[in-house]
Parts: C-alpha cells; structure tokens; sequence
C-alpha cells in the first residue's frame, strides 16, 4: 500500500549538527503514523537514520560528485511530497512537487540549535535530539555488553580536535571516585566509547578500575550501536565531540566538560555543561580560528565535573529515576 504522506527530510551533512536538530525527524515518526520517509544525509550523517521507523529511503548525498545534487532531484522529483523537511537551509525543494515545505533559515546567535531546528517545523514545544533504534541494532550491543546488573558509567574521552579534549587522566581520576566503594556507581563496569584513536585515553581510563571492569569498545561500534550502548548507561561524561551528542540522544545523563566551544548554541541538551575560567570570546582572543593545536579544555578542573556528576547521579535517585 503506498505511502498517503511521503516526507523527505534533508539532514545536515555534520553529523553533530544531524544529531542536534534529529528530534524534529522523531517527533514527525510520533505525530504523523500515516506518513513514510526519506532521508538524504551525507557519507556521515546518513547512517544516524538507518533505523528510523516506516524508513523508504535513505540516500547518500556527497560523495565527492560535482552532480550529487542533479542525481538526488533525478532521485526525488517523480514523488508528490506531502512534506519536505530540508535541515540544509537551501533552495533544492523549490522545484519540487510538495504539499508543504519547511527550510531551516540562518543560525541566530545565542540560540541553541535544537531550538533552531524546532523553529523549522514550527513546534511550540523543543523535541529533544532523539535517534531511533532498531531491535535488531539493539541485539548486536547485546552480544557484547552482557548484563551482569551492575552499573554502567560510559565514558567519551575523544574529540575531533584536541582543542576540546579534556586530559585523560581527568576522565580516570572520575572513573576512579565515582566507580569506588564508596562512590555512587560503586562497583560499575566503565564502557569507553569513541574513535579508534581514543585507545590511549581507553588504556588510562582502564588502569584506574579493577581488572575486568572496563569495555573499550572505541572503534567497535556503529553510530546507532552506540546509542543502543549509550541507553544502558546510568551517567555520561565527555565533551564537546560527536560521542556526548549521541549520548544525548539515547536519553543518558550527561556531564560534558567545555572549554572553546559555546554550550549555549551547540551543549548537550538537557544535560550538565562544567566550564572553565574563560568564556568562549576570551578563547577566542588567544586563538581566533579555534583550530590551533593548543590544548584549551586543561582548565576545567576535575573536582568541578566530578561535583557536578555526584549531584546529577543524586537528584536521579532522589527523582526515582
């Protein structure tokens, strides 16, 4: 039976950026059981909605063609859509044959992007970043993360530019206090999640727990197979980088250390933002592109973000959660 509303929905090509504004892509799966979907992403962000729900489509735009776009109108325009969702902000819908359309305009200082991306389908209510996940997904984390009913403390320590990574050592002083006898996961088992090149950070982290306690699956693990991981985990820690965002979207609470990036337009939303000393426009004085190789998150001391983990681990327990 065909589809009564077909929507396409263009998603950024950062996978970050798709990830912050992939609630409007959830709420419109909830609010419209009718309507079938196509999503265009890019070689990265693409794989974010392989599970999306009543999923026709999903293609790959850029792959490095001078055509990619005369290919994906070539793909798309024999369909009526009944809505076209473009998180890309350009003019492609224009010529397309749609109901209605929804483009996203020009980022506003200050702004959040998950509000932004809510502004596109003009939500009263901000759909919180959210990632679907298959059964199936699902099955393969668990053949590798058994339940064993202890704690789950997941851990993020990599960044694309080390510019945000926050010291190692950091993240092991925390697993340390918070997995101890005495801490409030007491005795957890600390998953390690990330790029491949995060092993050196994995390894400091494992040395700071009992033997057998640590999964390192950097490198490992699909996007959506870290969110199937990142949904068992009962706290969260990183930073700005790709990894906080997917936890983010699997619903774990977060506690991400910033340092040069602004938590006021691109923080994990719903989650714990600890700061260091500088604001985002004195980092910027020191270093004007963001992008020497200077390593600005050693600012952030450890006994603030671990403060700011205790007191959210608290208010989970006293919530019921």
């Amino acid at each position: 039976m065909a589809a009564r509303f077909p929507i396409l929905y263009l998603a950024e090509a950062d996978p970050e950026e798709a990830i912050l504004s992939s609630g409007t892509l959830a709420y419109l799966v909830e609010a419209m059981p009718q309507a079938s979907f196509t999503v265009v992403g890019s070689p990265a962000s693409a794989p974010l909605f392989a599970d999306t729900p009543r999923l026709g489509r999903l293609i790959v735009l850029g792959r490095g063609r001078r055509l990619d776009w005369l290919d994906l109108r070539d793909q798309v325009r024999a369909t009526r859509w009944g809505l076209v969702v473009d998180h890309r902000g350009t003019r492609f819908s224009d010529k397309l044959r749609r109901q209605k359309r929804a483009v996203r305009g020009e980022d506003e200082p200050g702004v959040h992007k998950v509000e932004l991306a809510a502004r596109v389908l003009q939500l009263d209510e901000v759909p919180p970043p959210r990632l679907h996940v298959s059964d199936a997904t699902r099955a393969s984390v668990d053949r590798l993360i058994a339940d064993d009913g202890a704690p789950l403390l997941a851990i993020g320590p990599g960044a694309e530019w080390m510019g945000r990574q926050w010291p190692a050592e950091r993240y092991a002083t925390l697993a340390a206090n918070l997995t101890g006898p005495e801490g409030p996961l007491a005795g957890a088992r600390v998953l390690v999640v990330g790029a491949e090149a995060d092993r050196d950070a994995a390894h400091l982290i494992r040395l700071a727990v009992p033997r057998g306690r640590t999964l390192e699956l950097q490198g490992r693990l699909s996007p959506l197979q870290l969110v199937a991981a990142l949904q068992r985990a009962d706290l969260y820690l990183g930073g700005d980088s790709l990894w906080t965002h997917l936890a983010t979207a699997a619903g774990a609470p977060v506690v991400a250390a910033f340092g040069p990036s602004d938590d006021a337009v691109r923080g994990p939303w719903g989650g714990v933002v600890v700061r260091g000393p500088r604001s985002v426009a004195e980092f910027r004085k020191i270093d004007p592109g963001l992008n020497q190789a200077i390593q600005h998150m050693n600012e952030v001391p450890a006994d603030r973000v671990l403060k700011a983990a205790r007191k959210l681990l608290a208010e989970r327990v006293n919530a019921g959660a």
